[in-house]
């Protein structure tokens, strides 16, 4: 049976809400949604979409890299905004990410995150590839 790995970025509401940021299954990895906060909790990019996704992106890489993952791997992206004319510079941004990578993606409009200044949030799930695998073994 495959290891389950959970990683906790150590917010204060990951116990209260008893959720992971990342969780890996095998090869499996299911990064929770994803919001635009530093390594100190602080929001980034206050009014700023733009440079909102780019630090949730930024999240998204950091948590998927802790359980041995990488943006490579990922094979679908759920985008939840809370305006949804900004989709396009969303869009770009996810876009520059992705480019070649070219997950399955939704992006969806919803009434509001959890702190109105909160303007994205990103889910994202990956699987390691085979090789992936071998690579990590090998280092161990």
């Amino acid at each position: 049976m495959p290891m389950r790995v959970n990683f906790s970025s150590g917010t204060k509401w990951e116990p209260i809400v008893a959720y992971s940021r990342a969780v890996r299954l095998g090869n499996v990895v299911h990064v929770s949604g994803t919001t635009a906060t530093d390594s100190k909790g602080n929001l980034v990019g206050i009014g700023d979409v733009e440079e909102q996704t780019e630090q949730v992106l930024r999240n998204v890489k950091s948590a998927l890299e802790a359980v041995g993952s990488k943006l490579e791997d990922v094979v679908r992206t759920r985008i939840y905004v809370t305006d949804i004319t900004k989709w396009e510079k969303i869009g770009r941004i996810h876009g520059r990410v992705f480019h070649e990578i070219r997950p399955a993606t939704t992006m969806v409009e919803v009434k509001a995150l959890v702190n109105p200044d909160l303007l994205v949030e990103i889910e994202a799930d990956a699987i390691i590839s085979d090789r992936s695998i071998d690579d990590e073994s090998k280092s161990e």
